[in-house]
């Protein structure tokens, strides 16, 4: 099965350094450009207000706690997004039903698919 995200900015947000490396590489094979990865919610808000991301991936629990935040503020922009988690997907607030969500380890051939069906949509 062949993905292509060429052209797309794809925005990463993960605490893990291999799991973050993982998905950078894994995105960029299938020609993506990547934004990060960010290990904080802060740093990838801050990236947001002067670049655009078409579609993200973040994970559900950052160091600092979890990025509920962020997603609200993808969710504001237009910005769809999957969330990944080593945690029970019921964490996730209800708000956000109906967002794709990825346990860890992600299988990367589901995050492309996730990913390009949020692109299609």
């Amino acid at each position: 099965m062949s993905f292509h995200l060429r052209g797309r900015a794809v925005l990463v947000v993960e605490d893990d350094f291999y799991l973050a490396d993982d998905t950078q590489q894994m995105l960029k094979d299938a020609g993506a450009e990547v934004l990060g990865p960010f290990s904080a919610a802060e740093e990838a808000l801050s990236l947001l207000h002067h670049q655009h991301a078409d579609c993200a991936v973040v994970d559900v629990n950052l160091g600092a706690g979890p990025s509920f935040v962020l997603a609200s503020a993808l969710r504001a922009r237009g910005i769809p997004f999957v969330f990944v988690t080593g945690y029970d997907a019921d964490i996730i607030p209800a708000e956000f039903t109906g967002v794709p969500c990825l346990q860890k380890p992600v299988d990367p051939t589901k995050l492309l698919v996730a990913l390009e069906s949020l692109e299609r949509n």
